[in-house]
C-alpha cells in the first residue's frame, strides 16, 4: 500500500465541537460551583458530593483482596476546563463561573461498598456497567452464569500429544532460548530415555517450531504495508530516502485486544466499569488503576450520551513507543516497536506484563545522511509524517469500534459489548515531540513558552490547534505556540481523541533520567568544578564516589564498587543513585543543595506510590513547591541560567495527570523499556542477524502461541502448576556451610526478587530450608540471653522486664543449638516491581564469610508495640528526621555498663531488611576501604527510606 504525501496533509474541518463558556452550575446546595461540560460536573459531584446508593446486584465480582493504604482528607480540586481560540487572549486559567443555583438530576451512578470492613466504596459508572450478553449483543438475564471457556476435554493438549511436550517446548523456546542446533541434540540425546516405543518430544527443531506454529490459539497474523515519499524531488542528486520504500509490519491491534480481553489469566485483576474510590470515613478520593482516573469517566460520559452504548464497556487502549537499540556494534541495529494494552487491567498486571502489554508493529525509521537529517526540512517532515500515517493506518481496523459496539468474549466466560476509545500514550519526551506536532523545548500538554516554561499557562487542546492551524502562519505557529502547523496528529483520525490529553507521565524519563541525572547530578558536578580548583573538585567528587561505595550491601540495592564515574548510564543506574546520593553530597555542597534533593526524592517516591490519595496529592504538591523553591540556589550560584527544562517543567503536571490517569506507576515508560528485552533483543539476539525482522516476527508470534496455550491450559486445571515461589529458601551457598559460591557479583539485585504468590501476609519471614550447623552455645551471654528470651515467651503476661529476671527463675537450656546464616522476607510492597500480587521477597543474611571475601550482616526492621526499631539495637538519635535530608539518624545501643545492646527475638517479629548509610560529616573515606567494614568504622546511621518505595512507606 502506497500512502502518499498528499493524502497526510488533508485536515478535515467539517464537525468542530462548539466549546461554551462555563454554564453549568453544581445544583447542590451551598455550592456555587460552575462548570462548562456535563463531564466535568458529573466528576465534581463524585469527588466533592459523593452520593452513596444500595447497589444493584453485581454481574461481576470486582473486589480486590489487596490490603489498602490508610486515608486522609484533602481539599478537592476541580478538573481544569478546554477552552475556545477566543479566551487565549484573556485568562486561560479561569476556573469561576456566574453566581446562581439551578436544579440538576443526581449523578448516575452504582455504589459498591468493598474492602476490609466495607472501608472503601466506589462509585460505579451506571450507563457504561459493562452488562453479560450473548455472542449476538442480547443482553441476558441478571445472575446469568457464562458458559465454559473452552469445550476441550482436559486431556485435550492440541497440538501438542501430552503435557511432557508442552512443557518441554515452552522450556526449549521461551525459558532457555535453545538454539536450533542444541534442540537437535536434545532431541538426539533424549531417545534413549524412552522405551517401548515411546517417542521422544520432537524429532528436531523443525519439528518443535512446526508443532507451536499449529497452536490456534493467540495466532494474530503478522501484516505489513509500505509508505513512500510522493513529494517533490530536485532534479538532480536526489537523497535516497526519496525514493526508497518503507516497509511497516503490524498486528491487526483490534485482534489483539480482543484476545487480552478474553485471557483468563487476570480476569479478576480487571476493572470492568470506570469508577471513583472514596474512604466510608471522610469520603476522600483516592487514585490507583486506570479506569479510576477523570479521564476513564469523562469518556465514558461521552460516549453514554448515545442510548445504544448503555450496557457497554468502556476499553481504552493504551499505546506506547520508544525506539531501542540491540547492538552498538552492527549497522541497523535500531527498531521502533510499538506497543498496545488496555486501561481495564490493573496496574500490576501491566507493571508485571502477563501478556498485558503486547507489540503490535514496528515502525519504519528511515535513515539519511548526516547532512541532510539535521538540515533536510523535508527529510525531517516526511519522518514525522510517516510515523503519524503509519500509525493511522495500524489502528484503523480499531475506529468503527470506537463509535459503536461490538460484542467481545471475556476472561471469565461472558460476552459483553465494548466500546473502543485511544486511552494514554507512553512515550519519552522525544516522543512525545513527535507525537503531538510541536517545536522540540515546548511543552506537548500545556501552552508554556519554551522560552520559561514555569510561567502559567493554559491546556493545548485538539480544537484550539486547528484554530490556530487555519487562521495562522506556520512561521507564527513555530515561534508563538510551538506548534508545527504542517503535520497532523494521528489521533485526529479517530472520534473522542485529543493527543495533548493522551500523554502519559513518565517517571522514568522525566524524573529518573531526566531530572535527577541529567539536571541534578550534573548540576552538582558544575558546582563543584565552579567553586574550586580542578584538583580540589576532582578529590571531592572522588571522595563522594567513595561514600557511594563505602553503602553497606542491601538486598537490591546496586552497587557501585567504582562510584559512579562510567559513561554509559541506564535507567536502573540513575535508580540505584538516587537511594544513595544524597547522604553522599551532604556536607560539600550547600545545604540549599541537600534540601533540592531530599524534597525532589520526596516527590519522587510520592507520585510512584500504587495507591494516591488527596492527602499524599497535598504531599506532592508541597514537595514540588519545595523544590522549586530551593533549587534556586543553582540559578543563584550561576550554575545555570534557565530552569526551562521540558522534563523538569512536566513536574508541575503531575497532579492533573494522576487524577486523569490514576497512579503513574501504571503507564511508566519502564512498563515498554522492559518489553523491549523479550519483544525486540532477546529475539534479536536468537535470530541470524540476515534481515533479522523477519526472523523477530516469527519469533514474537511463536512466544504468543505458547503463552496463549499455557492460559488455556492452567485454566482447564490441566497443569497443576507448581510455582516455584512456593519453596522461598535462601540460597545454599555460603550461608549455612562457609563454603562459597565462587561466582562475584557487583550488586545484590538477586536478593530481592518478584514473588507471584497472591496476596496473603503483609510480611513473613522463614529461615533457609539448608540443613543448619549443630553447634553447643558458644557464649555465657548467649546463653544468659537466651534464657531471658524463653522466660519472655513461656511468661507473657509477667509484668516484669525479662532482662532484669535473675537466671535462677528462668528455663535452664543446655542443649545444642541450630544456626540458620540466612533467612527469607517476604513482605507486601505493591509499589515496588513486585509480583501481580504486590508480593516480594528477599535473603536476610548473617554470614561470617560472605562469597569467600568478608562478613555479611544486615540489618533488619523489628516489629515491637510501639512501631518499628532497626535491630542490632539501635537507638534513634532525636525525636524527629535529619532536618537536611528527611532521613532518621540512628546508633548502635549500649547497656550502662557500655556493652552492646543485643537481645533474642523471635523470628517473627523481623518485619524486612533495612538499609543503613553512613552520616559522613567531615570524615574523608580511604580508598582502601570496603562496604562490609562500614557497620564497625561509622557510629552514626541514616535508615535510608530511599532504598526503595516500601522502605519509603514504612520509615517515613
Amino acid at each position: 500500500m502506497l500512502l502518499h504525501t498528499v493524502d497526510i496533509l488533508q485536515r478535515n474541518w467539517n464537525s468542530r465541537p462548539d466549546h461554551n463558556a462555563l454554564q453549568l452550575p453544581c445544583g447542590r446546595s451551598n455550592c456555587q460551583r460552575y462548570f462548562k461540560t456535563q463531564a466535568g460536573r458529573t466528576k465534581h459531584w463524585n469527588s466533592a458530593h459523593p452520593t452513596i446508593t444500595k447497589p444493584p446486584n453485581s454481574y461481576r465480582a470486582s473486589v480486590s483482596e489487596e490490603p489498602e493504604e490508610p486515608y486522609y482528607p484533602a481539599p478537592v480540586q476541580p478538573h481544569e476546563p478546554q477552552f475556545d481560540f477566543q479566551e487565549v487572549e484573556n485568562d486561560w486559567l479561569n476556573l469561576t463561573g456566574h453566581d446562581g443555583m439551578h436544579n440538576s438530576p443526581a449523578p448516575r451512578i452504582d455504589t459498591e461498598f468493598w474492602g476490609p470492613g466495607d472501608c472503601l466504596y466506589r462509585n460505579f459508572h451506571k450507563d457504561l456497567d459493562a452488562r453479560p450478553c450473548d455472542d449476538n449483543g442480547v443482553f441476558l438475564p441478571p445472575g446469568s452464569l457464562p458458559k465454559p471457556l473452552s469445550d476441550k476435554s482436559s486431556s485435550d493438549w492440541t497440538p501438542y500429544r501430552n503435557r511432557v511436550e508442552f512443557e518441554m517446548a515452552e522450556y526449549l523456546f521461551t525459558e532457555n532460548q535453545t538454539p536450533a542446533g542444541q534442540i537437535n541434540t536434545v532431541a538426539q540425546k533424549s531417545v534413549p530415555m524412552f522405551k517401548h516405543d515411546d517417542k521422544p518430544p520432537f524429532a528436531d527443531f523443525r519439528d518443535l517450531y512446526k508443532t507451536i506454529d499449529r497452536t490456534p490459539l493467540g495466532d494474530v497474523k503478522w501484516q505489513s504495508f509500505s509508505v513512500r515519499y510522493n513529494g517533490e524531488k530536485p532534479d538532480t542528486d536526489a537523497p535516497l530516502w526519496m525514493d526508497q520504500v518503507f516497509d511497516v509490519w503490524y498486528h491487526d491491534p483490534r485482534e489483539v485486544i480482543r484476545n487480552m480481553l478474553a485471557n483468563p489469566d487476570y480476569a479478576k485483576e480487571f476493572d470492568y466499569r470506570p469508577y471513583c474510590k472514596f474512604s466510608t470515613d471522610d469520603d476522600k478520593h483516592q487514585w490507583k488503576d486506570f479506569m479510576s482516573g477523570d479521564w476513564a469517566w469523562d469518556q465514558a460520559d461521552i460516549i453514554s450520551e448515545d442510548p445504544e452504548s448503555h450496557g457497554s464497556m468502556f476499553v481504552p487502549v493504551v499505546l506506547g513507543s520508544d525506539k531501542t537499540t540491540v547492538s552498538v556494534a552492527m549497522g541497523n541495529n535500531e527498531y521502533c516497536p510499538l506497543y498496545a494494552s488496555i486501561g481495564n487491567v490493573c496496574n500490576n498486571v501491566r507493571r508485571a506484563h502477563r501478556d498485558a502489554v503486547s507489540i503490535i508493529a514496528f515502525l519504519a525509521i528511515p535513515k539519511t545522511t548526516k547532512e541532510h537529517a539535521t538540515s533536510d526540512v523535508k527529510f525531517r517532515k516526511f519522518r514525522r509524517q510517516l510515523f503519524h500515517c503509519s500509525l493511522s493506518k495500524i489502528l484503523k481496523t480499531l475506529r468503527p469500534g470506537i463509535t459503536k459496539y461490538e460484542v467481545a468474549h471475556f476472561g471469565d466466560g461472558h460476552f459483553c459489548r465494548v466500546i473502543y476509545g485511544l486511552g494514554a500514550y507512553i512515550a519519552d519526551y522525544e516522543e512525545q515531540v513527535l507525537l503531538t506536532c510541536i517545536v522540540r523545548g515546548w511543552c506537548p500538554r500545556c501552552l508554556s513558552s519554551h522560552i520559561n516554561l514555569d510561567e502559567p499557562a493554559g491546556w493545548r487542546c485538539r480544537h484550539h490547534t486547528d484554530v490556530l492551524v487555519k487562521e495562522g502562519t506556520l512561521d507564527a505557529l513555530w515561534d508563538e505556540y510551538g506548534i508545527v502547523g504542517d503535520l497532523i496528529p494521528f489521533t485526529n483520525d479517530s472520534a473522542r481523541a485529543d493527543i495533548h490529553e493522551l500523554i502519559a507521565p513518565d517517571i522514568l524519563h522525566q524524573l529518573i533520567k531526566g531530572t535527577f541525572k541529567d539536571h541534578l547530578v550534573d548540576w552538582i558536578e558544575k558546582y563543584l568544578y565552579q567553586t574550586h580548583s580542578k584538583k580540589d573538585a576532582e578529590r571531592i567528587i572522588d571522595d563522594i564516589d567513595r561514600r557511594i561505595a563505602a553503602v553497606p550491601a542491601f538486598a537490591g540495592l546496586r552497587r557501585f564498587p567504582q562510584g559512579q564515574g562510567f559513561k554509559q548510564w541506564t535507567g536502573d543506574d540513575s535508580k540505584a543513585l538516587m537511594k544513595v546520593y544524597l547522604s553522599a553530597i551532604e556536607g560539600y555542597v550547600p545545604v540549599d543543595m541537600v534540601w533540592t534533593f531530599r524534597a525532589f526524592l520526596e516527590f519522587c517516591y510520592l507520585v510512584r506510590r500504587s495507591i494516591i490519595t488527596e492527602k499524599m496529592l497535598e504531599q506532592i504538591q508541597e514537595a514540588l513547591d519545595w523544590f522549586h523553591r530551593h533549587r534556586q540556589i543553582f540559578e543563584t550560584l550561576n550554575v545555570i541560567s534557565t530552569f526551562s527544562l521540558p522534563r523538569q517543567h512536566s513536574l508541575q503536571h503531575y497532579i492533573h495527570l494522576i487524577r486523569l490517569f490514576g497512579a503513574p506507576n501504571g503507564l511508566c515508560s519502564s512498563i515498554t523499556e522492559a518489553k523491549h528485552i523479550k519483544a525486540v533483543k532477546e529475539p534479536w539476539r536468537r535470530s541470524s542477524r540476515y534481515e533479522a525482522l523477519g526472523q523477530m516476527l516469527v519469533t514474537n508470534q511463536r512466544l504468543d502461541k505458547l503463552a496463549a496455550s499455557r492460559a488455556d491450559f492452567t485454566q482447564r486445571k490441566m497443569l497443576n502448576e507448581r510455582l516455584r515461589a512456593l519453596n522461598l529458601t535462601a540460597p545454599d551457598e555460603a550461608a549455612n556451610t562457609q563454603a562459597v559460591n565462587t561466582t562475584v557479583d557487583n550488586d545484590n539485585d538477586n536478593d530481592n526478587e518478584v514473588d507471584d504468590r497472591p496476596t496473603n501476609v503483609k510480611a513473613h519471614v522463614e529461615l533457609a530450608k539448608t540443613p543448619p550447623i549443630e553447634l553447643s552455645i558458644p557464649h555465657l551471654r548467649l546463653l544468659n540471653l537466651l534464657q531471658h528470651f524463653l522466660f519472655g515467651q513461656l511468661n507473657r503476661n509477667d509484668p516484669h522486664d525479662p532482662s532484669e529476671v535473675p537466671l535462677a527463675y528462668c528455663l535452664q537450656f543446655n542443649d545444642k543449638i541450630s544456626v540458620f546464616n540466612s533467612a527469607c522476607s517476604r513482605f507486601f510492597a505493591p509499589s515496588d516491581l513486585s509480583g501481580i500480587g504486590g508480593m516480594r521477597h528477599e535473603y536476610i543474611r548473617a554470614c561470617p564469610i560472605w562469597r569467600n571475601e568478608h562478613p555479611q550482616f544486615d540489618c533488619v526492621f523489628v516489629n515491637t508495640n510501639p512501631g518499628l526499631d532497626v535491630v542490632r539495637w539501635f537507638d534513634t538519635i532525636g525525636d524527629l528526621p535529619n532536618e537536611d535530608t528527611g532521613m532518621w539518624v540512628v546508633q548502635p545501643a549500649h547497656n550502662n555498663n557500655n556493652t552492646p545492646h543485643i537481645s533474642v527475638i523471635h523470628i517473627d517479629s523481623i518485619y524486612r531488611t533495612a538499609d543503613l548509610i553512613p552520616v559522613y560529616g567531615t570524615r574523608v573515606i580511604p580508598a582502601q576501604h570496603h562496604h562490609h567494614q562500614t557497620y564497625d568504622i561509622f557510629h552514626r546511621f541514616y535508615v535510608n527510606k530511599y532504598a526503595d518505595h516500601h522502605s519509603f512507606e514504612i520509615a517515613f
